[in-house]
């Protein structure tokens, strides 16, 4: 295997004349005879070295594959000292833009791929969604080939035994979820006679941005995406008259009783058992938890499960259409200058990961091998109980280098039964439907330093306000006086560099 001298990263990230040492030949100018990578795996045991995957996907790539997989739980800290030392691998999954990371990219420690990946040089690293790479951008620059996730995921699930007691339509918009959250708390929706339901289920949920109810019902309102953009300027979404509205719409619901009156402590654990033990009729989550309690009430009564659940999409507002997306990745794939020290590498490296996001590539991370672990029937994988071990590694381990970027086109996962197919076609329905609206967040791929810094703390004050009004405890003039506090304590600071960031690329 060719050795190369590495260059720790810390030093890259330091000086003009480190990064200057490594791209004039601080290590081997070779071709590369392999390709070394660091990702995290969540199965019990990672992949052995040359598994079948691992020999497959390095055929696919015209590289040998040498990952180095290390515990999600650990992978946070892994990264860090990998980083400070002179080890450093070709590629590296970054969970997220966190400080270091982003100053390191910054100072030239990670090769900027913007150009790179808009060549089309790349077909596989073409992405499908301009705004989500742009949501995973560092102030323009693209440091990394993102690892695609759902962009729509949220969606209402209601009990539809109750609403067919009641006679109710699924939900279309916010007015009609009001209506339904009133009726499953006051008509005794499971007609036992007794006052001992209610509609939604809301668990503690801190923070903002992070996909809470309060965020779904927040945008369907029309507040924006933790920032709006507002006469060529970016504001914060939470200082719009649309959030307020939600809020106040949401302080409705609870001051009624339509919300477990343990919304602000109950434990996110905790969140299906009202739904499954018949106490409450609502839930505002991701599409899959659906099929997750379509399973769980499979459990409990095989014979009629198919009778509980109901998935709608996001609902209209009193101020338009719009969908809550997710940001659409879950970190990146990067390449770090001290691993992959010339062009030419960089464009080896690219050309194996174009090859590792192809069909045949995502079959591989995502199923494992056809004809052992699964077979396919009909289009759809199926997979073999008796090789579970090996599946479970593949999917807990080998899925965490799937980018997707172009698209997903493995083989989808052979339905158990026709309700459940419906039920998985639906999710998909949805989240095509939804596409069209969602609103995307402007400023996810802005970097504040003032926010990298304080950003936790400023979304304390603006979450725990929320809280605080929506259970009556502050009014529209203590809500203020939270805004006014974010402003005076960073706030400012932060809105000020998001526009000066936007407005250099705008």
């Amino acid at each position: 295997m060719l050795k190369r001298k590495r260059i720790p990263l810390a030093l890259l990230g330091v000086a003009s004349l480190a990064l200057t040492a490594c791209s004039d030949g601080g290590g081997s100018s070779e071709p590369l005879e392999s390709l070394q990578i660091m990702a995290p795996f969540f199965s019990a045991v990672p992949p052995e070295e040359d598994d079948p995957v691992d020999q497959a996907l390095s055929e696919l790539a015209g590289l040998d594959l040498s990952v180095q997989w290390v515990p999600n739980t650990d992978y946070g800290s892994k990264t860090n000292t990998v980083l400070a030392g002179d080890d450093i691998p070709d590629v590296m999954v970054i969970q997220g833009k966190d400080q270091s990371f982003v100053q390191t990219a910054e100072a030239g420690g990670f090769w900027d791929l913007t150009e790179y990946l808009a060549s089309g040089d790349y077909p596989n690293l073409v992405t499908a969604n301009p705004q989500v790479q742009e949501a995973a951008s560092v102030n323009g620059k693209v440091y990394g080939v993102y690892r695609a996730r759902d962009v729509i995921r949220t969606s209402v699930i209601l009990r539809q035994d109750w609403l067919d007691n009641l006679g109710l339509a699924r939900p279309q918009t916010t007015a009609d979820l009001y209506e339904i959250a009133r009726a499953f708390t006051e008509d005794d929706p499971d007609g036992n006679g007794e006052d001992d339901t209610y509609g939604i289920i809301n668990p503690a949920w801190g923070g903002i941005g992070n996909g809470s109810p309060y965020d779904a019902i927040e945008t369907w309102y029309g507040s924006g995406n933790l920032w709006r953009e507002e006469g060529g300027e970016l504001v914060p979404a939470f200082t719009s008259d649309e959030w307020l509205q939600a809020l106040q719409y949401e302080r409705d619901l609870v001051s009624n009783g339509y919300v477990n009156a343990d919304y602000a402590t109950m434990d996110p654990a905790t969140w299906n058992e009202p739904f499954l033990n018949g106490k409450g009729g609502i839930i505002i989550d991701v599409q899959s938890r659906a099929a997750q309690l379509a399973g769980l009430f499979k459990e409990q009564d095989p014979d009629n499960y198919d009778q509980f659940v109901a998935l709608v999409g996001q609902l209209d507002g009193p101020n338009g259409t719009y969908a809550l997306p997710t940001a659409g990745y879950s970190g990146f794939l990067a390449v770090p200058r001290a691993g992959v020290q010339t062009e030419d590498q960089l464009k080896q490296v690219l050309s194996a990961l174009n090859e590792l996001n192809s069909t045949e590539a995502q079959n591989l991370m995502n199923l494992g091998i056809e004809g052992d672990n699964y077979t396919v029937v009909d289009g759809e994988a199926v997979f073999d109980t008796a090789k579970q071990d090996f599946t479970d590694q593949v999917t807990g381990a080998w899925a965490q280098l799937g980018m997707n970027v172009a698209g997903y086109n493995a083989y989808p996962l052979q339905q158990e039964t026709e309700y459940d197919q419906a039920l998985y076609q639906q999710r998909l329905d949805l989240q095509a439907e939804d596409l069209a609206n969602a609103v995307f967040n402007p400023a996810a791929g802005l970097v504040s330093p003032t926010y990298t810094t304080s950003g936790a703390q400023l979304d304390t004050i603006i979450a725990d306000a929320r809280i605080q009004y929506i259970a009556g405890q502050i009014d529209d003039a203590g809500l203020q006086a939270a805004i006014d506090t974010w402003r005076s304590s960073g706030g400012d600071d932060v809105t000020q560099e998001i526009n000066d960031l936007y407005a250099d690329l705008n």
